[in-house]
């Protein structure tokens, strides 16, 4: 074979080798930061929500004001099922009634650690933090009136883990100055 055949050759088997080389593990680029918004009552922000959720691989850190939606309880137990590791912190005075009392039963029956705040006149914080990269933040409550009536908001941070380390020191603090919940008979 001449030189300029063996070259052409080579330069043939570089370009189908290039593919197979720069998506190699060893290669990969991390993923691309990015952000997502949706809103209530339109269904986009309990989408957001619900996906966030349903992304996780390892932990969920959640705060929450209100605590009564169903579809983000069920969307919990299913993370907890596959291996999760769910934390949840809750507004004490926010979380008295009925609904909120039925909901944390359900999440302390599945053996989810569940903690209270009262040391604030409200602890208003609406945060998911998933797997120490994701955030998810608004103003939407996650209950059934946020994701059906209200004019609610969703702001979904991926891959981004030093905004989500910020909002995961913040949540430990609310965590450490929260009780455990146990439900009343």
């Amino acid at each position: 074979m001449s030189g300029k055949k063996k070259l052409i050759t080579l330069l043939q088997v570089s370009l189908l080798a290039c593919p197979l080389f720069f998506t190699s593990p060893l290669f990969a680029m991390t993923d691309t930061p990015s952000v997502q918004v949706g809103f209530s009552p339109e269904g986009s922000a309990s989408a957001l929500v619900l996906d966030t959720i349903n992304s996780a691989e390892n932990s969920i850190r959640m705060m929450a004001y209100s605590f009564t939606d169903p579809d983000v309880m069920y969307a919990l137990a299913r993370a907890k099922k596959r291996g999760v590791d769910v934390r949840i912190v809750v507004d004490y005075r926010g979380n008295t009634n009925r609904a909120s009392r039925e909901a944390m039963k359900y999440i302390n029956l599945l053996k989810i650690p569940l903690r209270t705040v009262d040391v604030f006149p409200i602890h208003h914080d609406k945060v998911i933090i998933v797997d120490g990269n994701t955030v998810e933040t608004g103003s939407y409550n996650f209950s059934r009136a946020a994701a059906r009536k209200n004019s609610e908001n969703v702001v979904v941070i991926k891959n981004m883990p030093d905004v989500a380390a910020q909002y995961l020191e913040h949540w430990q603090d609310r965590w450490d100055r929260g009780t455990n919940w146990q439900p009343v008979n």
